[in-house]
């Protein structure tokens, strides 16, 4: 029997990429309401709790709002919005992170996909926390470059407006009173006790991320060597999704555009054995937005983590 799949709120950009991917998914039947009732809260109920699986696509608001229409206990929900990603009843939606998390997405009927800037800092501090090599309590920061496809319709619009700002043709930092909405996460995730002091920057490119963390070789713990940090990687990222790749710069540089398109993220480690750069490239609609949801979806469905992905 097909499952029955509803996204709340396809009209958003992360809605349409995972409705777009799942028409050619087989053995499913998406649950659709027309532009009249896409917003009536009683349409919205009927639907949530007629779904096998739920994708939520909304402001965090209503998001919770959804979540407590839900009285279906077979309803799976895969949430993409802030709302509930440090919530101890949701799973957390980065499977690579470890086996138990992994375990409990195949599990739960509730799942939170995590934020883009997020994935790439938790994706690269969260196994140097797990395995000592990086004290809890070290005063973190983090620097992430973004394509302007992150900011939604409003902005993408603004940057694709023939007659923009001059502004909008450089790249413009922001979250600068380190209160984004993303920090929350990255510190409970990761389990660190503070919060990274957090510089995203969006640029005049569509999409593609790349995610910088520095650490000075006084951070680490057990007299560990940059050569260390790139072991813990290799163990745990082996793909085919997350890889960590050895010095995979071009020519000196490294493109925040690289993994426009797929859905993969690249690992990796640059520096010194005193100052060391960690790097993870990736797509901020792919593996930080609705690729990060399909590859849930195809956990829950038991079947091939990759399948609707586009992998390097």
């Amino acid at each position: 029997m097909a499952k029955k799949i509803f996204i709340d709120g396809k009209a958003g950009t992360t809605g349409l990429r995972i409705f777009e991917r799942l028409e050619n998914f087989e053995g499913i039947e998406i649950i659709t309401l027309s532009e009249e009732k896409r917003k009536d809260i009683n349409a919205r109920k009927e639907a949530l709790n007629s779904a096998d699986i739920a994708f939520l696509c909304l402001p965090d608001d209503a998001a919770r709002e959804s979540v407590s229409l839900i009285e279906n206990d077979n309803t799976v929900v895969i949430d993409t919005s802030t709302a509930h990603r440090t919530d101890e009843n949701f799973a957390y939606g980065f499977p690579e992170l470890s086996k138990n998390h992994k375990e409990k997405l195949k599990s739960s009927k509730r799942i939170a996909v995590p934020g883009c800037h997020a994935s790439g800092f938790i994706a690269l501090i969260y196994p140097l926390i797990e395995s000592g090599v990086l004290g809890e309590s070290e005063n973190l920061s983090c620097f992430s470059l973004t394509g302007y496809s992150g900011g939604g319709k409003k902005m993408i619009a603004e940057y694709e407006d023939a007659e923009r700002e001059e502004l909008l043709d450089a790249p413009r930092q922001y979250g600068l009173t380190q209160q984004h909405k993303h920090l929350k996460e990255m510190k409970a995730i990761s389990k660190i006790e503070n919060a990274p002091v957090f510089c995203p920057v969006v640029a005049p490119f569509y999409s593609g991320m790349e995610v910088t963390v520095p650490i000075f070789k006084n951070m680490l713990k057990n007299d560990t060597t940059i050569e260390d940090i790139k072991s813990v990687y290799k163990e745990k990222y082996q793909g085919p999704i997350v890889e960590f790749k050895e010095a995979n710069d071009e020519s000196g540089f490294i493109s925040a555009g690289t993994y426009s398109g797929l859905d993969s993220m690249e690992i990796s480690v640059f520096g010194n054995e005193d100052r060391i750069i960690l790097t993870a490239r990736y797509d901020n609609l792919g593996k930080g937005a609705s690729g990060a949801a399909i590859e849930c979806l195809n956990i829950v469905l038991g079947q091939d983590e990759t399948t609707g992905l586009v992998i390097k």
